[in-house]
């Protein structure tokens, strides 16, 4: 009370009507009461100082940092401790100035309001908050880790969303996400507390993350090691040659049963920890945040679900960034994903990476008791909106069964992935329409016609024999992978029905029709012009 008094300059009973006599909760730097404003007869919680932490913390911070400074006498020992701490430091300092607290609260509760109006913050009074002191408004609930409410799991999805947003999005993260700091409220919202501890990333460790992951999928481990010298792992002029078997083998542990989404984070973390000690690689102090930070809100969910994967909840919110982030480097991520190294579409990528949106949506709708649209959650408003352009043409037969994943992709913020599907699709309606002229020309007795087409003489570089249509191994496998995509698109239609009873054209092209986004003016010309080149540079190709 006599703090209070020091801090915000006047007797507490001036600004508080009420005010427990005992704290409602303690931690090692400061005590929590429960008061209510005299102007206006909110409930608060209000937050005050321990003596002397400033002092306390001051001395040990500058023992442990005198202490790495002799460390580094030692090249075996490759932790940077005087990094570590400076890192630490700076956070811990912020984290005792109150004022801070409040301001990072309030930035916190602004990032989130648009897309996860199921997060809530508690309000700061400026006005009664100083260095020392913090008001904020008062939450009732219970801690998340320990509720046994039937939406916990939601909750939980939705807490991964909220902290992989602040990770790979606005790089203004959470750093002390512990079981006291996450609660369940009564209406089935997510409050987190506290915001002394925050830490902030930039543009390329955001972006670098998230390559990092594009590049784990693909087991392209050279790419990887590319990636931990831009994230701070590994320093500028490193010999990689050593490090990358080392990393190559503890990435092919994790692997093992199940790919990329079914890493253990932790065992991770800790296998990479492992090899500092003996090679120059070591884990940047922005990460040792980050790693606690998801250890912890791993643990909380592991309470209620024994299952659960950090890697595995993230890679939809991950396929919603590559999906909708406009920076060139996730475009060139996203390319990557789906063609890998050998820059070949690969229909299963695709469409594992659709899935994962569709989940994505899922969960940014899940939590807070009521219908809460924020603006991921409305990516999911995309389903239903997939009419035919063109009635009544090819119209024939039950009407076809469109997704989310189609909707997203007849929308503008599918316009670049899209790109990749319409390439494949002009490249099946190629393939489709040069193997019904192979039939045809079976069916009128030409079963083999290059013997006629030699007979005609050439005409300098034109060579008639070239005109042949013809079906590749590369044909089929586009027709393939045509055909599982519309097959994941159109979800129960009659092509998914019928799909082991080979390609009928018609049915083909009814349910393209969906596909092509809208059958649009401006997508249709598209398709015709890319359809008409690709003929075209075919037929130079084969006949001169």
């Amino acid at each position: 009370m006599a703090l209070i008094e020091e801090e915000l300059g006047q007797p507490w009973p001036n600004i508080y009507s009420e005010l427990s006599s005992s704290p409602i909760a303690a931690a090692s730097l400061g005590q929590v009461y429960k008061g209510r404003l005299r102007e206006n007869g909110d409930i608060v919680a209000v937050k005050v100082q321990r003596p002397f932490v400033l002092e306390t913390v001051t001395v040990d911070l500058f023992v442990i940092r005198n202490l790495g400074l002799v460390l580094r006498k030692f090249p075996q020992i490759s932790i940077d401790v005087v990094g570590l701490v400076d890192e630490w430091a700076a956070r811990f300092f912020e984290e005792l100035d109150y004022v801070n607290e409040g301001e990072n609260g309030t930035l916190f509760a602004e990032m989130m309001r648009k897309d996860l109006p199921q997060v809530v913050v508690p309000k700061t009074y400026q006005k009664y908050t100083s260095r020392k002191v913090l008001t904020t408004g008062w939450v009732d609930g219970e801690k998340l880790s320990q509720s046994t409410e039937s939406d916990v799991g939601e909750l939980v999805n939705v807490g991964v969303i909220c902290y992989l947003k602040q990770l790979l999005d606005t790089g203004f993260f959470h750093a002390d996400p512990h079981p006291g700091n996450m609660i369940r409220t009564p209406d089935g919202k997510l409050a987190i507390l506290d915001f002394g501890l925050v830490t902030k990333l930039s543009d390329d460790q955001k972006y670098g993350m998230i390559e990092a992951i594009a590049h784990l999928i693909h087991r392209d481990y050279g790419a990887i090691v590319k990636d931990f010298v831009k994230l701070e792992f590994i320093s500028e002029g490193v010999n990689l040659e050593p490090i990358l078997p080392v990393l190559a083998k503890v990435f092919d542990q994790a692997l093992e049963g199940g790919g990329a989404k079914n890493i253990n984070f932790q065992e991770l973390a800790s296998d990479l920890a492992q090899i500092t000690f003996d090679y120059p690689f070591r884990i940047p102090p922005y990460f040792a945040l980050i790693i606690r930070a998801i250890g912890v809100l791993e643990g909380i969910a592991l309470v209620g679900n024994p299952d659960f994967a950090i890697v595995d909840e993230a890679y939809p919110y991950i396929a919603q960034r590559l999906l909708t982030d406009e920076s060139p480097r996730l475009r060139s991520a996203l390319r990557y994903t789906i063609y890998g190294k050998s820059g070949v579409f690969d229909a299963e990528r695709f469409i594992d990476v659709m899935q994962a949106f569709e989940t994505f949506i899922t969960a940014a709708k899940s939590g807070g008791g009521e219908e809460l649209s924020g603006d991921m959650a409305e990516l999911g408003i995309l389903q239903g909106q997939t009419e035919n352009a063109f009635p009544g043409f090819l119209s024939n037969g039950p009407p076809v069964q469109t997704r989310a994943a189609l909707a997203f992709l007849l929308s503008d913020k599918g316009n670049f992935f899209r790109e990749f599907l319409l390439d494949e699709i002009v490249k099946g309606i190629d393939a489709v329409t040069r193997e019904q002229l192979v039939r045809v020309m079976a069916i009128l007795g030409f079963g083999n016609a290059t013997p006629v087409f030699s007979m005609v003489p050439t005409f300098g570089l034109f060579k008639p024999a070239g005109l042949l249509p013809t079906i590749t191994e590369e044909d089929r496998v586009i027709l393939n992978n045509v055909q599982t995509i519309l097959e994941f698109l159109t979800a129960g239609s009659s092509l998914s029905q019928t799909s082991n009873q080979g390609f009928n054209v018609s049915q083909v092209i009814q349910e393209l029709l969906p596909v092509l986004p809208s059958i649009s003016s401006k997508v249709l010309p598209e398709v015709l012009s890319r359809l008409s080149s690709r003929v075209l540079a075919r037929v130079i190709r084969d006949t001169i």
